[in-house]
């Protein structure tokens, strides 16, 4: 029976839940036995650990998605962690349950909530998380710093894991709950879309000048269908393609050798290509917006 038991904790991160105990057949006398001679130990309401296992992030993520039941699931910082997005808080623990379902008190922190959607929720290696999405509106709710949130809304749409007009559309839904955090993001998604601070700097650039948006992180091929480029912006009707480089940038011969090659191949392909640096969108908009009205007219 033990044997049993230690076949389910170790698919757990090395922790049973008291369903599974029952289900492995383990009496109340059998589990206090192992209790008391040290082969488990209680680790939160109704969760059990294996000897020997390691304490991991991971492991006390499962411990709390176990004690909280089914109807629980990591949230906020935990989440967001989980999601790889940028700027997260290392080892978060945090869960939400459905509102009224579940204990007042919890040994990790806890949200609940009312507003709950079938695409908030998702599995991430073999965990029950709350989607990018909904992560990126809770750091807002949560008052996370504009940075943090900024960071998620951004590191969401370049891993593919949210878009600017999912989140906006999610975003409605919530806003009739008083959310706080709303405005926020309002603030925050005319200049998402970008994969880096500068990409977001030079899109705000952009809109203040009034000038059209361009499509962001787009990817062109040739002829033969062969990847040449994933461009940074492109002016849509304009052939023109922008790119942005931080302070370092392409130093190497190889890089530069790779960055003249993209280059030709996109003229080839009919784009102007252009260079805006870091320094010249943080402290010279004022010219490139000049530059980019002269080429855009």
């Amino acid at each position: 029976m033990y044997g049993e038991l230690a076949q389910i904790a170790a698919v757990q991160d090395g922790v049973v839940s008291a369903a599974d105990i029952e289900r492995a057949g383990l009496s109340r006398s059998q589990l206090r036995w192992l209790t008391g001679c040290g082969r488990v130990e209680k680790v939160a309401p109704r969760v059990f650990r294996i000897l020997g296992t390691q304490d991991t992030h991971r492991q006390r993520l499962r411990i709390g998605l176990l004690s909280l039941g089914e109807r629980s699931w990591i949230s906020y910082q935990a989440a967001a962690l989980l999601h790889r997005l940028d700027r997260s808080t290392p080892d978060a623990v945090e869960f939400t349950i459905i509102r009224g379902t579940g204990p007042s008190r919890a040994p990790f922190r806890l949200h609940t909530t009312s507003f709950l959607a079938p695409t908030d929720v998702v599995t991430v290696d073999g965990l029950r998380v709350m989607s990018a999405t909904r992560t990126v509106i809770d750091l807002a709710h949560s008052r996370s710093s504009r940075w943090r949130v900024e960071a998620a809304i951004d590191s969401a749409v370049r891993l593919g894991l949210s878009h600017p007009t999912v989140i906006a559309t999610r975003l409605e839904t919530l806003r009739e709950s008083g959310r706080w955090g709303c405005r926020l993001i309002d603030r925050l998604l005319p200049d998402s879309g970008g994969h880096s601070p500068l990409e977001r700097a030079f899109l705000r650039v952009v809109r203040h000048a009034g000038l059209d948006r361009p499509r962001t992180q787009v990817v062109h091929r040739d002829v033969d269908q062969r990847h040449v480029a994933r461009v940074d912006f492109e002016f849509a009707g304009q052939s023109l393609v922008v790119e942005v480089t931080g302070r370092l940038g392409h130093v190497s011969d190889a890089e530069r050798a790779r960055d003249a090659q993209r280059r030709n191949e996109l003229q080839d392909l009919g784009f102007t290509v252009i260079e805006y640096t870091s320094t010249q969108v943080f402290e010279g908009s004022d010219w490139v917006v000049r530059d980019l009205r002269r080429r855009l007219s």
